[in-house]
């Protein structure tokens, strides 16, 4: 099983397109905003810090290389070339390493597993804006990438940001300018409900361990200059001990 093509093609033309500036993409926040604040969360669930991090679905790498401050090995995967072509580009002392990786297939996650030993896994939005029939393969993989002393920190968009998102498209004026191309290329709003999360976890035989809501936070304001920020909630899961 693998990636839906419609789902792959328009993750690839939103990264062929999007531009190599800090900030121009629009949930690429600064890491002291995103993964800064999800590590804080993240770190005391942690068996071992001193397992490979992958940071999966990671774009541009902005948060990969934060993570790679920070951990002894950080893989940054992501199914588009044009993304991971992006992070490389943005890491010359290549603090980690990046790779194209389809996470719902089996294969695919087994191969890293088996150069990896079990790691830890942090993925942010990532669920939400994959087609329904791949999310649980890819929490699956997700699975498979911890193994047995991994952990795994899930952030994704509530229920309620639909409505939110939603409302920025349909405004008079158009959508903001770093969300628009998000609708262009179909990748947004996603929809997972707030309850299936937990469930494709337990289903892949993980525990949830700690969770919690905070606020997903943009590159991008409104037009009184207030930065948008989407509802969203955070898990941290791995194996039972």
């Amino acid at each position: 099983m693998s990636v839906t093509s419609r789902y792959r093609e328009a993750w690839e033309g939103f990264w062929r397109e999007a531009p190599e500036d800090e900030g121009a993409v629009f949930w690429d926040a600064e890491p002291a905003l995103t993964a800064g604040v999800h590590l804080a969360l993240f770190a005391p669930h942690l068996v071992d810090s001193g397992l490979a991090m992958v940071d999966l679905g990671c774009g541009n790498g902005t948060q990969t290389r934060f993570l790679a401050d920070r951990f002894r090995h950080v893989v940054g995967a992501d199914l588009s070339p044009a993304a991971v072509e992006h992070a490389r580009h943005a890491d010359p002392a290549g603090q980690a390493t990046y790779r194209v990786l389809d996470a719902v297939e089996k294969n695919e996650t087994e191969t890293l597993h088996a150069e990896l030993g079990d790691a830890n896994v942090y993925m942010r939005g990532v669920l939400h804006q994959t087609e329904p029939d791949d999310r649980q393969a890819m929490v699956d993989g997700i699975a498979t990438l911890v193994g047995q002393r991994g952990r795994a920190f899930l952030v994704e968009l509530s229920e309620t940001a639909k409505p939110v998102l939603l409302g920025l498209a349909q405004s008079p004026s158009g959508p903001p300018p770093k969300l628009a191309p998000v609708f262009r290329h179909g990748l947004a709003p996603g929809e997972v409900a707030d309850d299936d999360v937990p469930g494709y976890l337990a289903a892949a035989g993980l525990t949830v361990l700690a969770a919690g809501e905070l606020p997903l936070v943009t590159t991008e304001f409104t037009a009184d200059g207030t930065r948008i920020e989407l509802p969203s909630k955070w898990l941290v899961a791995g194996r039972a001990s």
